[in-house]
């Protein structure tokens, strides 16, 4: 049995949904009756499947647009993930995909719907980060990031919510309220890149840009059943990811801790993203380009996978700690050599002792303006 990275990671997903069992997504249990029959069969659908359907002119970029859109306006009030819309650009964008595809222009996300986290400035549009002091202040310009995914042919449509300044792992914030879990509206889908998450679980966008410092991609991936990808520190550019009112520096505003990375439903998708966003921001382009190394393993067998059923701080619910049993032995049968313990894990100090020292790390020595020190001490409060 081959497998590489990418199918690795989706048996383990597929392992997890198998075991843990299935809850309804409040979410699908709303879905648009009136809808035609086959547009109910986009709503989860991936990129490859909907550039497939696009490259063959069996559906419009058009019409991916506005099947988005109707699924937002039905489902979206209980949600509250999509809290900054742009729809009419949106279309238009769509149209222009449409005409690109006509004469048979082809690119990754040529005619793809999808959205980006609020903190990603997008011209024209606000960038808050869910602080008061942002309100009303919108972005001049695209981050590179943002720029890249539509010179793919990515058509934004909105933004979607987030915890305030992106450092808490829940997506409220006094500017646009809470984000809820699409599969259980009494919960939290995670943050910071909660509002992502929750689109996708939605099955609003097949597509998300989000960030993560610690935790902020994975959190939400997690607790809505998506995917996420933290990528290496500076394989994304992060010009244009920053708090309002600031300057989109090249330089991020956590000394390498933070990075941008994608959001999706399946491993694959997250490929075509990366393979999109990645690679040096232009000054640097001058000097390398990128090329990412060939998987390291092809086979499941090859891998080792280290299971941590249980955390010092945090005690661990006994139907997950099964899940995760049940997880391991299955990786086991097929192959994979699997360890319940490392030396090479450290004892985990308090988090009173923690913060001081992940807090030391961000940006005191990147030299950032006064506005940006200001809030990342808001950041820690």
């Amino acid at each position: 049995m081959t497998m590489n990275r990418r199918f690795f990671l989706g048996a383990v997903a597929s392992t997890i949904t198998t075991t843990a069992g299935s809850s309804p997504n409040a979410a699908h249990a709303q879905r648009a009756e009136h809808l035609p029959a086959q547009d109910r069969n986009l709503d989860y659908a991936g990129v490859s499947e909907l550039r497939t359907l696009l490259d063959a002119r069996k559906v419009s970029a058009s019409e991916l647009l506005e099947h988005a859109v109707a699924r937002i306006e039905l489902l979206d009030s209980r949600i509250n993930a999509v809290v900054v819309r742009d729809f009419e650009r949106a279309r238009a964008a769509a149209r222009e995909a449409d005409v690109a595809l006509a004469r048979g222009e082809r690119r990754p996300l040529l005619g793809i719907p999808m959205t980006v986290k609020e903190s990603f400035n997008v011209g024209g549009l606000p960038t808050t980060w869910g602080l008061p002091m942002g309100r009303d202040w919108r972005a001049a310009e695209d981050a590179v990031a943002v720029a890249r995914l539509k010179a793919a042919g990515a058509v934004i449509l909105g933004k979607t919510n987030l915890a305030m300044a992106i450092a808490d792992w829940q997506s409220f914030n006094p500017i646009y309220g809470t984000t809820n879990n699409p599969w259980d509206l009494a919960r939290t889908p995670g943050g910071s890149s909660g509002g992502s998450a929750a689109a996708l679980a939605a099955g609003y966008v097949p597509l998300e840009l989000g960030s993560d410092i610690s935790g902020s991609l994975r959190v939400p991936a997690h607790l809505c059943g998506v995917f996420a990808h933290k990528p290496t520190s500076n394989l994304v550019p992060q010009r244009g990811h920053a708090p309002p009112r600031t300057p989109a520096l090249e330089s991020n505003l956590t000394s390498g801790l933070g990075v941008c990375g994608p959001m999706a439903r399946s491993t694959a998708d997250l490929l075509s993203a990366l393979d999109v966003i990645a690679g040096p921001d232009e000054d640097e382009a001058r000097a390398y380009r990128l090329v990412l190394p060939a998987p390291r393993h092809e086979a499941l067998r090859d891998f080792r996978v280290l299971v941590l059923d249980s955390h010092p701080l945090l005690p661990v619910a006994s139907e997950i700690r099964v899940t995760l049993d049940q997880l391991a032995n299955q990786l086991a049968t097929a192959g994979a050599k699997v360890a319940r313990s490392s030396h090479s894990c450290p004892i985990l100090p308090s988090r009173r002792a923690c913060i001081p020292a992940w807090c030391a790390t961000l940006p005191r020595s990147v030299g950032l303006p006064n506005s940006s020190r200001r809030f990342m001490r808001m950041s820690q409060r």
